[in-house]
């Protein structure tokens, strides 16, 4: 998902449904091996559809490129994991929710119910 293809989808819903409301929020994906956090972005566009209360989210961050396990072979040792995020490449990926009166939460679509 790039942000062309963002912009659009925007638009369109702005367009087609008027009660539209954006908003963007930073999240902390994790730590560098500095210790630095390392921040993605979430964007957001809820609105009324056909289907009623919907939203769309946008979630961008760095790709990660290596998986580090670090663990010893003792019994009752910890374990953790490492990741190695990329500086210069991030992944998009968009989800589209729906608002379940019945138990007042988003409930997540699946890829086959909004194309």
């Amino acid at each position: 998902m790039n942000d062309d293809r963002w912009q659009n989808i925007i638009s369109m819903v702005k367009e087609k449904f008027s009660p539209a409301e954006q908003s963007e929020e930073d999240i902390e994906i994790g730590e560098d091996k500095h210790n630095n956090p390392i921040k993605g972005k979430i964007e957001r566009i809820e609105f009324t559809g056909p289907l009623g209360k919907m939203k769309l989210e946008r979630t961008t961050k760095p790709k990660v490129i290596d998986k580090k396990t670090i663990y010893s072979n003792r019994a009752g040792s910890d374990m953790r994991v490492d990741y190695v995020f990329s500086e210069d490449e991030v992944v998009q990926y968009m989800d589209a929710y729906k608002w379940d009166e019945d138990d007042d939460r988003w409930v997540e679509m699946e890829a086959g119910n909004f194309v």
